[in-house]
């Protein structure tokens, strides 16, 4: 079996994370303190650890929070100035010249052991098994674990979630389509995952499977509470803290927190406080009784 030596690893950092609402506003996600670390710089001495040293940081929003890293772990930062009008296959198209047998991560991963090695079998997708009802992309695999489609939503199924490995092969011809759609209207709203699914012929990828207990990702605040019960008292937030003052609550009484969009843009948020629903206004900082 073929074994590809790890060249590098892309930081996808660039994003919004307008679901995670209200932190998000605040600071980048990536830069979260979960469980005593903070999320990106975890993940980067995961990568150190495992032999990688060449770690590439793709930021785009609040992008000069993450300047420290350059000094603290001696990694590169790279921009996607098109992180607010194009989705994250921006963020690769960014790197297209660094992609070769290359890890790609996702910021605010957690993994709560080391999942990343110096040598790899196969271009793969991590995957973790989800039982009962899910919102997540299904993975559709044949008898040897290539993976040969996938469905949005399902039961009982290994869903995408966690790090990614492109090899040399699979980087150059993920380039090349990349490349050749990058200007159409049409790819604007597109993620890398999207456009890897609709070249599946040509772009062959496995599933690496893994416990439901080693991969972690944190849409929501209300997620992240689950994980880290430090959150549930102070979150840290600066407009949760406001809100408190005006409905004379705590922090925990502040639930399911959903992000509100207008044409394409987070305007604010909606919130549950002891039965009763608000909405957040961002600009205007109104909060209202629904």
């Amino acid at each position: 079996m073929k074994l590809y030596k790890v060249d590098n690893a892309v930081i996808m950092a660039a994003g919004l994370s307008s679901r995670f609402a209200p932190l998000s506003y605040e600071y980048p996600k990536a830069l979260l303190e979960v469980k005593g670390e903070i999320l990106i710089e975890r993940q980067i001495k995961q990568l150190k650890e495992a032999g990688i040293q060449d770690i590439t940081i793709v930021v785009g929003y609040k992008k000069e929070l993450f300047d420290y890293l350059i000094e603290k772990f001696q990694v590169k930062i790279i921009e996607n100035s098109e992180y607010n009008i194009k989705n994250n296959h921006s963020t690769l198209y960014a790197v297209k010249d660094l992609l070769k047998n290359t890890y790609i991560c996702s910021a605010d991963n957690y993994f709560t052991k080391n999942v990343f090695e110096l040598s790899v079998d196969n271009s793969y997708y991590s995957s973790v098994f989800e039982e009962g009802e899910t919102d997540e992309w299904c993975l559709d695999t044949d008898e040897n674990g290539l993976i040969k489609g996938t469905s949005i939503g399902g039961r009982d199924c290994w869903v995408m979630l966690g790090h990614v490995f492109f090899s040399e092969e699979f980087s150059k011809k993920f380039v090349e389509i990349l490349e050749s759609i990058y200007d159409l209207e049409e790819t604007a709203d597109l993620l890398w995952e999207s456009i890897y699914m609709n070249n599946i012929d040509v772009l062959d990828m496995y599933i690496r499977k893994y416990p439901r207990d080693v991969i972690f990702e944190f849409d929501t605040l209300d997620e992240l509470r689950e994980f880290d019960e430090s959150y549930v008292d102070s979150s840290g937030s600066k407009i949760l803290q406001n809100i408190c003052k005006k409905l004379k609550c705590k922090e925990k009484d502040i639930t399911r927190i959903k992000p509100v969009s207008k044409i394409k843009e987070t305007v604010g948020f909606t919130l549950l406080v002891k039965g009763k629903t608000y909405s957040y206004d961002y600009k205007s900082e109104q909060l209202k009784e629904q």
